[in-house]
């Protein structure tokens, strides 16, 4: 089971490495098949009861709402966590570019409503920190965001040791590499405000003094988790 905050970009690298297909098959396929949502009642649940073991779920819920299955350590969950600046930044263009929400608030607005813990899923805050709680568990996989872009050889090393499969030094390399070339499109399409999957996006936005008032947050909220994030690269 996957869980993520702000970006479904891992979902992708975790197809790739998990069944070793190629970045260009997966851009022909409606990953939302492959990795159905766990709280989605369509296509979701229908296609899960569907899956044949090993399944890839993806989810946004809170650890305390996963399946018992995963508290117990029979299933496996890998947690991507981003900075939290540049996950309202890019969580707030996503509200913008759907019908269905059709946000049209200020970002200022939005943001105040994340620090407040006033939007879906709940608390951010809480969320990450429920998960960093269980990040030595056995059957837990914490990541960062910023990593994938930082050190993507590294990553792409603990999920293949994390899933159990199995690569040679050169099939490895050839991984990481259409790892990248994943990202890259992703992070390059014509379909996406520019940059959204950029490191350090929030700064583009961000006035001083709502950096300000969403450091005073954070550090209220975060002061005594020892969860730490690059907010630049």
């Amino acid at each position: 089971c996957l869980v993520f905050a702000g970006t479904g970009l891992l979902q992708e690298v975790v197809y790739l490495v998990s069944q070793g297909a190629d970045p260009d098959e997966i851009g022909l396929m409606n990953i939302d098949e492959q990795l159905p949502v766990l709280e989605y009642p369509q296509p979701g649940l229908d296609i899960i009861k569907e899956l044949t073991s090993p399944r890839l779920i993806k989810s946004h819920l809170p650890y305390r709402f996963l399946p018992s299955d995963l508290h117990n350590g029979n299933s496996k969950v890998i947690y991507m966590a981003r900075n939290p600046k540049d996950l309202v930044v890019s969580y707030y263009q996503f509200h913008r570019s759907l019908r269905t929400m059709s946000y049209r608030g200020t970002f200022q607005e939005f943001c105040r409503r994340f620090m407040n813990d006033k939007l879906g899923y709940g608390s951010w805050f809480e969320h990450v920190q429920e998960f960093w709680e269980h990040h030595m568990d056995a059957n837990v996989l914490f990541l960062k965001y910023e990593d994938m872009h930082k050190d993507l050889a590294t990553m792409v090393e603990q999920l293949v040791r994390f899933l159990g499969v199995s690569y040679d030094k050169a099939q490895l390399e050839s991984m990481v590499e259409h790892c990248h070339q994943l990202i890259d499109q992703c992070c390059n399409a014509e379909a996406l405000p520019v940059g959204r999957g950029r490191v350090g996006l929030w700064k583009d936005i961000f006035t001083v003094s709502m950096n300000e008032k969403f450091d005073l947050v954070y550090k209220q909220k975060m002061g005594k988790c020892d969860l730490t994030f690059d907010f630049y690269l």
